[in-house]
C-alpha cells in the first residue's frame, strides 16, 4: 500500500469516526433535552401541590379552634334562647 493510499484510508476512517461521534452526541443531546422537558413538567406540576400543602400541619390547630368556636357559639345560642324565652313569658 502506498503512502498516499494509507493517508486517504486514515482520513476516510477519521471522517467515519467523526460522523459516528457527531451522530451519537446529537442522539445524547436529544435525550438530555427530553429529560429536561420531563423534569420541567414535573416541577411545574409539583410546585402548586407544594404550595397547597405547605400549611397542612395547621389543620390540627384549626380543628381545635373550631371546636372552641362551636362551644362559644352554643353558649351564645343558649343565652339568647333563655332571654327570648324570658321575654315571651313577660308578654
Amino acid at each position: 500500500m502506498s503512502t498516499n493510499a494509507a493517508w486517504w484510508l486514515t482520513l476516510g476512517v477519521g471522517l467515519v469516526v467523526a460522523l459516528v461521534a457527531t451522530t451519537l452526541l446529537q442522539v445524547f443531546l436529544n435525550k438530555v433535552r427530553r429529560v429536561e422537558r420531563g423534569a420541567e413538567a414535573i416541577w411545574n406540576a409539583a410546585t402548586p401541590v407544594a404550595r397547597n400543602t405547605a400549611t397542612t400541619w395547621m389543620l390540627t390547630q384549626t380543628s381545635v379552634r373550631l371546636d372552641r368556636l362551636t362551644e362559644e357559639a352554643l353558649k351564645h345560642d343558649a343565652l339568647l334562647s333563655s332571654v327570648q324565652a324570658g321575654a315571651e313569658g313577660e308578654a
